[in-house]
């Protein structure tokens, strides 16, 4: 809970509209049993470092890869960890046969904006809820296996 909290903060800077954290945990449970290799908890030293939540949903009638969270602690961000988690992302699209995923970024993340345009995702749209996010996608080869 801490590090979507973080994220959270990061990206809109309040938690004022967070939600119910309750609801946080059974949506998680109930991802983790359809795609467990999708809920990753990154370590380094027997110590958590970050968080990836991964999925596969609907998206104008077609099966995405989605993010719903790439999160590392302050002090392990901009060392190339991030690059990892895409890697192990994109791994894990790719073996559900994915072909693209997608993730909505708060525009004022300017660092994970900066990163996932380095990594090569694209803007698809500007999207509207509680906060105006970006949503962002990136085509997958799916004859590769990724780094």
């Amino acid at each position: 809970m801490k590090f979507r909290k973080d994220s959270y903060l990061i990206s809109f800077g309040s938690l004022e509209r967070f939600g119910d954290e309750y609801a946080y945990v059974e949506r998680i449970a109930d991802r983790a049993m359809k795609f467990p290799e999708g809920i990753v908890l990154v370590e380094e030293h027997n110590k958590v470092i970050g968080q990836m939540e991964l999925q596969i949903v609907k998206y104008e009638g077609k099966d995405i890869g989605y993010v719903h969270l790439y999160y590392l602690i302050p002090e392990y961000r901009g060392k190339g960890y991030g690059k990892d988690l895409m890697a192990y992302s994109e791994r894990f699209f790719r073996k559900n046969g994915m072909t693209e995923y997608h993730l909505r970024v708060s525009p004022a993340n300017q660092g994970a904006m900066h990163f996932y345009l380095k990594a090569g995702m694209e803007k698809l749209q500007e999207e509207k809820h509680d906060y105006v996010v970006w949503r962002m996608r990136k085509f997958l080869d799916c004859n590769t296996t990724g780094n």
